[in-house]
């Protein structure tokens, strides 16, 4: 019998985490902002789970059972999305950025960049010979 209370401890706790927890906890509903950026917030969601029961030993004949569970649940924002005139960029939060990632969302401003300045290196000398 004690299995069917513990199964009842741990299936309603999962019921709640669930309750708490969907897909829009962790990517937000998107926001449109009045120039029709639209911002998308993203969130770290971490939780942790424990449950335990036992049977307690009794003169009556009726089955004693003592158990508890818990959880325990953080939601961190981490970056939001910034969809604007086609383009969309990653603006993370600095407290929760590593240096690797900051590194990686700047790859497409350098990539721009650096091809923009051999567009313009290109360029120069046919205007010179032009002249």
């Amino acid at each position: 019998m004690s299995e069917n209370h513990l199964e009842g401890l741990v299936t309603g706790a999962m019921e709640k985490i669930r309750e708490m927890i969907d897909c829009e906890t962790i990517v937000g509903k998107p926001i449109v902002v009045a120039d029709g950026t639209t911002i998308i917030p993203v969130s770290k969601v971490s939780f942790g789970f424990a449950s335990g029961g036992s049977d307690l030993p009794t003169k009556n004949p009726k089955e004693m059972f003592g158990g508890g569970s818990g959880a325990g649940i953080t939601i961190s924002p981490i970056a939001f999305i910034a969809v604007s005139n086609g383009d969309v960029r990653l603006l993370q939060l600095s407290m929760n950025a590593s240096k690797e990632n900051a590194v990686i969302n700047m790859v497409p401003e350098v990539i721009d960049k650096v091809t923009e300045f051999l567009n313009k290196k290109k360029n120069k000398p046919e205007e010179a010979s032009d002249s």
